[in-house]
């Protein structure tokens, strides 16, 4: 089980909020003002997280300097969100300058800046989407669904593989193994001969 780490932040919105940072670099937003759920014992882990992400981002728009309420949010104040994210990153991101550039596992230290890695982000938007519907959001509504979001996460992405050398590429699925062709066995010799 990943040990968390939850960290009291405050933010340039206003009250601090909750992020929770696994070992395995993953984030969890969560809300310092929301009481434990009873029904958390009964909730899936996902759930949960979801929950407390959807909690994190109403409370960051409340925040927001003017408050935004969620029918007003679009894909520009999800993006401002996301950037706001990285200042808590853990995932080194190198820049163009940097001689470990491109180099998944650098010798020495380096300046270069902390991010929120890709995988955290793009899970995050995910159950965020997911979340947005479930409160009574519309589909075609959805500001984390928009294009921009989209093209955002893949810029990460591809900046982040190409800054830490590590691909991104998508899983596929390993092809089948070769049958090899079963030879027939040479017939017997017959009785007799050596």
């Amino acid at each position: 089980m990943d040990s968390v780490r939850e960290t009291h932040l405050s933010s340039n919105f206003g009250s601090p909020s909750l992020v929770n940072i696994s070992n395995n670099g993953s984030i969890s937003l969560g809300s310092s003002s929301s009481p434990p759920s009873s029904s958390s014992s009964t909730s899936s882990r996902y759930e949960n997280q979801k929950r407390r992400d959807w909690n994190t981002f109403c409370q960051y728009l409340k925040n927001h300097r003017p408050p935004l309420s969620l029918s007003r949010c679009s894909g520009a104040h999800v993006l401002e969100f996301l950037r706001y994210l990285d200042q808590f990153g853990k995932t080194k991101v190198h820049t163009q300058i940097c001689p470990f550039y491109g180099l998944p596992n650098p010798p020495a230290p380096c300046p270069c800046p902390l991010r929120q890695a890709w995988g955290s982000l793009d899970a995050l938007i995910g159950r965020l989407r997911a979340a947005f519907e479930e409160n009574g959001g519309k589909p075609e509504a959805n500001p984390f669904g928009v294009r921009a979001v989209r093209l955002y996460l893949r810029e990460v992405r591809d900046m982040q593989s190409k800054a830490r050398g590590v691909s991104y590429e998508k899983k596929r699925k390993r092809p089948l193994p070769q049958q090899i062709p079963t030879l027939p066995f040479p017939p017997p010799p017959p009785p007799g001969a050596s």
